[in-house]
């Protein structure tokens, strides 16, 4: 990936007063993406490999772009406007008539789930990444407590 775009992963997944916090972030910092529950708990889903008793539609969208060839190359969060983030998912099809990239305009907590189905790397933009406000403390407080409850 160029250097116009940050190596991200999912960091934790935490019940927020209207849905689910997603913390994303490296080493260097880490923000946070408010999602729907149900997409919070879709998302915890993939990352952790957890199974199903049916499809869900990310399983779906998962088994169309398997029957069609298209693999999922990468997620890029893109862009933060009006309190609303924006995503792309950058799909890769090859067959007998060559390579075709396609760009694919979708909710961030679309792109998560769809990134953690698919173990495929995830991305936000340089100038965005150096935009969010960094909430690693945060997140490190919230695991922390949560550890202490846990032996207590």
């Amino acid at each position: 990936m160029s250097q116009g775009a940050v190596s991200v992963e999912v960091r934790g997944i935490l019940p927020a007063n209207s849905g689910c916090a997603v913390f994303i972030g490296n080493e260097e910092k880490v923000f946070v993406i408010q999602v729907e529950h149900n997409m919070g708990a879709v998302i915890g889903m993939f990352l952790n490999d957890t199974p199903k008793e049916r499809p869900l539609t990310h399983d779906l969208i998962g088994h169309l772009l398997d029957g069609f060839g298209i693999k999922l190359l990468r997620v890029v969060i893109t862009e933060l406007k009006n309190s609303t983030y924006f995503a792309r998912l950058i799909l890769e099809q090859e067959n007998e008539l060559g390579r075709k990239l396609v760009e694919v305009d979708a909710r961030p907590s679309d792109c998560l789930a769809l990134a953690a189905h698919y173990k495929s790397p995830v991305y936000v933009a340089a100038d965005l990444f150096d935009e969010v406000e960094d909430m690693t403390e945060v997140l490190t407080q919230i695991q922390d407590s949560a550890g202490d409850e846990e032996q207590g």
